[in-house]
């Protein structure tokens, strides 16, 4: 008999904990860096393509953080 698998978005914090299931990170900035600590990712990628790849996506997110939102426009602008 196949074991029935659970979908973790069903699952208690402490049924994850027991599970080892991590959250995903919550901004760029923290993926980049989960990233770059990846064993498997340095293992898998070449570096030249592991290196272009983390500054590509620091570029990005640099840039993305000097953008103005469409939240924050309706948030905000009535109070300036």
């Amino acid at each position: 008999m196949m074991k029935k698998k659970k979908d973790i978005a069903h699952l208690s914090e402490s049924e994850k904990k027991k599970l080892k299931v991590e959250e995903l990170s919550s901004s760029l900035e923290k993926a980049i860096e989960c990233f770059e600590r990846s064993k498997l990712v340095k293992r898998t990628l070449p570096p030249h393509i592991y290196k272009k790849f983390i500054e590509n996506k620091k570029i990005e997110c640099k840039n993305f953080n000097k953008c103005v939102t469409d939240y924050e426009i309706k948030s905000y602008f009535g109070v300036l």
